[in-house]
This record gives C-alpha cells, structure tokens and sequence, in this order.
C-alpha cells in the first residue's frame, strides 16, 4: 500500500539531511505550516532569509517538482480527509458551516427526497450501516427513526462480522449506507453485495464514485478549510429525513412517541 505523506512528516524525515540554508527553511515551515499552503516561493524565501532557487531546491530534496506541487499535495490530502491545516485561524466557522449547508441543500433532488422518506417511513425494516467517522451518525439515525416506527437497526453491531446481516436483508428492507471519506477498505465490499437492494447512500462528493450502484445518492458538504471535518451537514440532513418520515407516518408515529414517553416515564429514565 502506498502510504501519501504530508509535507511536515516528509520534512521531518529527511530532516537530517538538509543543508543549514534548507533547515532554516523546515523550521519555518514547520512553525508556519499554512504556508505550504499560503505563500509563494518567493515569500517563503523572503521570510527563511534565502533564495527562490534554495526554496525550489528543497521542495525537490523532498520529493515534489516544485513548491507548487507540494501545495497541491497538500490539498489533496486535506481534500481525502487528512487533518491539515489549508487556512489562517481567521477561518469564519459560523460562515464555513452555512456555506456547507447550502451546498448540501441546494444540491439535493426534492422528488428524490420524497421518495426516499416514503421508503423509510413504509419498509418492513430499515437498515442503517456506518463505519468510523459515519457510524455515530448511523446511530443517531436510528435513535430518530426508532421513535416514530418499528424494526430500524444498526450494522455493524459491536464485535460482529456483517455476513449474517446482509444475507437476511429483507426483499423490501430499506438499507441506508453512511460513509464519508476515508472509508474503510470493506465499503467497496459492502456496496458491491447490496447491488439490487433499496440501498441509499448519504456520502460526501468523493462517494459519488458509487452512483451506478446504489439506488440514491446525497451529498453532504463537509468542508476543506479546517482540519476536521464538519459533519452539521450530514447531521441536519438526517434531521430532515426524519421530520419527513414522522410526516408520512402521521397518526402512527404521534402513536409511538407517546407510547416511548410513556416507557421512559415508567422506567425513569429521563430527568423530569
């Protein structure tokens, strides 16, 4: 497997290596690691007290044509979902959120939406599978749906394999697969045995990959500006599926929430 590396570990590999005029360059870079990112060779150089031919010499001891290509690496990992830094602390989150808000939104299909919670709403059972980042996620899900209807589970369950599962996937089950990037090896896997099933997958963009072979596919907006992901997107869309899914059901999930209060009341397990 090829391992992609980000510029600061690749510095700090070759590290001892370096010549004093390409240290002063590392160290900076390593204090100011934005500036990958941020500034040109010629600022880089400016500021480590060196020449643009010294800057473009050491982003090539590094392994990259030029600080460009570095730049662009860089990107691309933070792009896969590596924590990298892309932005100044300056960084709007309340701005960076709506922005993903609004992608995620605008980008999706209300035919699809309806049909999609229609589906939830009237299945004999509902499917929810997530792995890493996606299944706390999945979970939430699942806490949502289940208060409205009946026979809504979660894959994997703790410790299990999925075989078993999958191989009982019901003719009219609906199966909702989450998974945002850096998805685990066995996602492929996994698509690839729920071909010809009711399967909707809720992705960021690089998931679109799997188009043709799931039945839905949305979209949600994570951001490339910080190091972490955003999942408010994700988390608002389910959200909204799940006030859909309480719509379609009516009488019957009025039924069913009051039946559960009546659970938690009796059990006493909610704070009054």
């Amino acid at each position: 497997m090829t391992i992609k590396q980000d510029v600061l570990s690749l510095i700090e590999k070759t590290y001892p290596t370096l010549s004093p005029s390409a240290r002063a360059i590392a160290n900076y870079l390593q204090q100011n690691p934005l500036a990958i990112v941020s500034q040109t060779s010629a600022e880089i150089a400016e500021n480590t007290h060196t020449s643009k031919a010294t800057v473009s010499r050491f982003f090539r001891q590094l392994g990259y044509d030029s600080q460009q290509g570095a730049k662009q690496a860089q990107l691309a990992l933070r792009e896969s979902g590596v924590p990298i830094y892309t932005q100044g602390s300056s960084l709007d989150q309340t701005a960076q959120e709506l922005k993903n808000l609004s992608l995620t939104f605008e980008g999706l299909r209300p035919d699809t939406l309806n049909e999609i919670s229609e589906q939830l709403a009237t299945a004999r059972r509902v499917t929810l599978i997530g792995f890493r980042n996606a299944y706390p996620l999945a979970l939430h899900f699942r806490q949502q749906l289940q208060q409205v209807r009946h026979s809504v589970r979660l894959l994997p369950q703790p410790g299990q394999t999925l075989g078993e599962d999958l191989h009982d996937i019901l003719d009219d089950e609906v199966i909702v697969l989450l998974g945002f990037r850096r998805r685990t090896r066995q996602f492929k896997q996994i698509v690839a045995a729920l071909k010809g099933r009711k399967t909707v997958l809720i992705t960021d963009p690089t998931g679109q990959v799997y188009n043709q072979q799931v039945s839905h596919v949305l979209v949600c907006h994570l951001g490339n500006e910080s190091p972490f992901d955003s999942y408010a997107a994700p988390m608002s869309l389910i959200s909204m599926l799940c006030n859909r899914v309480f719509a379609n059901l009516g009488d019957g999930a009025n039924r069913q929430t009051q039946a559960i209060s009546a659970l938690y009341e009796s059990l006493d397990e909610l704070e009054p």
